[in-house]
């Protein structure tokens, strides 16, 4: 196992498709899609540094769990894909989230930079299939728009929004805030899917 080749650091709290492309007619044969409470991992891969956050969807609203960063390091690319693999692993095993939202492909300028990120997604993506648990998929303008109010929001716009919304007192890291945000844009998406439900 690679597992050590990580370091996933954790910060706890106790206390598909993009939501724009969204159908309510599809709801009305799957209420699982609107089922309360909902454990949401949000995941942000890179292939040195993959950010991640856990949500409770409930009645009342998004609640934060625990969000880190898995850090691979240096070394061979094959290395640090199985380092993230066996960390996305055991927050699966750990947090048992129900349904899991990432960011979707999108095309980066430098090709060799969309292909790393591309296998850190695969690797990530492959740790968290466990029969029930659904994955999503949203476009990171989707995301920030959902966050912010913008597509074209800065990271620090991100952040600052994530620790507000989510009434978060610590410091907060770029890329946990950044999974923070995708998971929260699937907790919204799923809200709407639940208002469409209830109106058809």
């Amino acid at each position: 196992s690679h597992a050590s080749h990580a370091i996933i650091e954790t910060m706890s709290r106790n206390a598909g498709r993009s939501w724009r492309s969204f159908d309510p007619t599809q709801t009305r044969q799957d209420p699982a899609v609107t089922a309360l409470p909902c454990r949401i991992l949000g995941l942000d891969p890179g292939s040195l540094r993959t950010g991640w956050g856990i949500i409770d969807l409930t009645e009342q609203g998004e609640h934060h769990v625990a969000n880190g960063c898995i850090r691979t390091g240096g070394g061979a690319l094959a290395s640090r894909l199985s380092a993230i693999h066996d960390g996305v692993a055991a927050l699966v095993r750990e947090y048992r989230p129900q349904e899991v939202a990432i960011e979707r492909v999108f095309v980066h300028r430098n090709p060799d930079s969309a292909l790393k990120l591309g296998q850190a997604r695969g690797a990530a993506l492959s740790a968290v299939w466990l029969p029930g648990v659904e994955v999503h998929e949203y476009a990171p303008r989707a995301i920030k728009l959902a966050v912010v109010g913008t597509g074209a929001a800065e990271k620090a716009q991100v952040a600052h929004m994530i620790r507000a919304l989510l009434r978060i007192d610590s410091p907060l890291g770029a890329d946990a805030a950044d999974a923070l945000a995708i998971g929260l844009c699937h907790g919204q998406a799923r809200r709407l899917r639940g208002l469409g439900a209830s109106v058809a």
